[in-house]
């Protein structure tokens, strides 16, 4: 058993304009740190926060890394697995409110650092449930949107909650995703509530249509039918309020052939542009990210394929 185990958890990109909690894929950057070490207290402890600006608290039972930690350990000692204390160090890289799933990489790698320095007893499918505790406490709700590709890797359908059951899609080659993030936070607490609470069903049919032409899209790497099925007609026209020059990076966004899809990442602001091949990729957000600027916005962009491998031991 080593001493140290540290975890990287990548960022990832949720809902994906027509699954709505329910769909989700990884990135490859940025991401969260966690190392964790045993003590000899019998308690778990986190000893170091960096890069949060000191917002994060140490509280194991109110940071969603310790609460991923804790929910683990809980069931390794009823397996008799484990009864020991854990040293938490975070390393934050991402920011916070962004839409990346940040709560939820710093979930994640907490429990793949734990569960790989105690010999791997679970399966990293069995994580999840752990990973899900910490975002949780985030968010307010339980959503695997962010944390199962963030763990597993790739895109990943959110198939069933009550038992949580979900299945990695295929991906088609040459797929490029870019990331701006504008530097505004959107709480997702606040983006939660913001939602309707009924749905007309005209809307919830042409949803969930969306959704499985996006399934069948992926299965016969057809990208004409996914750039149809990737629309948002019930989440979106509430949330691009929120985000400055919403419509105006649309209208730029689809007037490129190389642009499967545009929209926001998980609960914004960070907007999302799916892309063939990479042509067009400076074009297109060297124009967006000129505008941000205009308008007194700084942003960060982030070009990726899709992280196919999740959480890693670094």
């Amino acid at each position: 058993m080593k001493n140290k185990i540290t975890a990287f958890a990548p960022a990832s990109v949720a809902n994906l304009n027509c699954g709505f909690d329910i769909l989700g894929l990884a990135i490859q950057e940025p991401g969260d740190e966690v190392t964790v070490s045993i003590n000899n207290q019998k308690k778990v402890r986190i000893t170091s926060i960096k890069g949060d600006n000191n917002r994060l608290p140490y509280n194991p039972a109110e940071n969603t890394a310790g609460v991923s930690i804790l929910s683990l350990l809980e069931e390794l000692k009823e397996k008799k697995i484990f009864d020991g204390g854990i040293d938490i160090e975070i390393v934050k890289k991402m920011p916070f409110g962004s839409g990346l799933g940040s709560s939820s990489a710093s979930a994640v790698a907490g429990a793949v650092a734990v569960n790989t320095l105690l010999n791997n007893p679970l399966s990293k499918e069995d994580l999840l449930k752990h990973a899900m505790a910490g975002e949780k406490a985030a968010s307010g709700q339980e959503h695997a949107d962010n944390v199962a590709p963030s763990l597993l890797g790739g895109i990943i359908l959110i198939r069933q909650y009550n038992p949580l059951k979900t299945l990695s899609l295929p991906i088609p080659p040459h797929l490029t995703i870019a990331i701006i993030y504008p530097h505004i936070e959107i709480k997702t607490e606040y983006a939660r509530k913001m939602l309707p609470s009924a749905i007309p069903m005209n809307k919830m049919i042409a949803h969930t249509a969306h959704s499985a032409t996006f399934v069948a899209a992926l299965y016969n790497n057809d990208l004409t039918m996914l750039s149809e099925s990737m629309k948002d007609i019930i989440v979106e026209p509430v949330r691009s309020k929120l985000i400055p020059c919403f419509d105006t990076i649309k209208n730029i966004a689809y007037n490129f052939s190389d642009v499967i899809s545009f929209g926001i990442s998980g609960s914004g602001p960070s907007l999302f542009f799916l892309f063939k091949n990479k042509t067009q990729i400076e074009t297109i957000t060297e124009k967006v990210q000129s505008l941000f600027t205009q308008n007194n916005i700084q942003s960060t962009l982030y070009i990726s394929h899709i992280n196919k491998e999740g959480a890693k031991i670094l």
